[in-house]
């Protein structure tokens, strides 16, 4: 079989892989301490991606799904990271269960690049708005993470920016059937950070992922991922 064909088995497999994640037990915790207070103002943050430095993204189980000569499917999301006066937040959604694409999962708003589209960061903001209904006055974009491939065919870019209160929401109802906020300092501490397993079907091995329950919310998969590296380049 041809790799990308392999590839799209594989993902196709995964993509209708239909178990509960909360269900497996926590193999491990990563543990790595909090980020101290400061790192999480928006001018420090502002800082940290206008003079970026070393560092080396976290490899997932999923990277190994990917082949050279495969072509994943160009996607962003934002990473919105709320300033409130009681400390940032990061605003997240709960897709919709109908969806066919990682349905009732945690997600962090965008999608598919459009051909419309001029970049990757205008793929961010227009699904951002599309979806939760936050228009982009709101938005500071201050920089961008390294793409992210998901197993199921995806090269996400994680578009990460800063968000203004007040502002106003307004869910499309289609796909998104909650959207709610998480304190980043919960989400920037390794304690909160979780290693669980799965043994995928057809003798395809085992694939490690990470979660971060938080409340009623199991944030896991590919934002969880996500969000792992944006805390990996903060504390660097």
């Amino acid at each position: 079989m041809h790799a990308h064909a392999w590839i799209t088995s594989i993902g196709k497999r995964l993509s209708k892989l239909i178990f509960d994640p909360e269900s497996l037990p926590v193999a491990s915790v990563a543990g790595e301490p909090a980020l101290p207070d400061e790192r999480l103002s928006a001018d420090w943050l502002r800082s940290r991606f206008a003079t970026p430095p070393g560092w080396t993204p976290e490899s997932t189980d999923e990277h190994w799904l990917r082949k050279s000569d495969a072509s994943p499917v160009p996607a962003a999301v934002l990473l919105p990271i709320v300033i409130r006066e009681d400390g940032p937040t990061m605003l997240l959604t709960q897709r919709t269960a109908h969806l066919h694409d990682h349905a009732g999962q945690v997600s962090l708003p965008g999608g598919r690049v459009d051909r419309t589209d001029s970049s990757a960061t205008d793929t961010a903001l227009r699904e951002t708005e599309e979806e939760v209904g936050l228009h982009r006055r709101h938005i500071e974009v201050v920089g961008t993470l390294p793409d992210y491939f998901t197993g199921t065919g995806f090269r996400i870019t994680p578009v990460v920016a800063l968000v203004q209160p007040p502002f106003e929401l307004q869910a499309d109802t289609f796909e998104v059937a909650e959207i709610f906020e998480v304190p980043l300092a919960f989400l920037m501490n390794g304690q909160n950070h979780q290693r669980r397993i799965i043994e995928l079907p057809d003798g395809a091995g085992c694939r490690t992922f990470y979660s971060m329950p938080y409340g009623r919310f199991f944030i896991w998969g590919a934002t969880a991922g996500m969000l792992r590296n944006l805390f990996h380049f903060l504390r660097a």
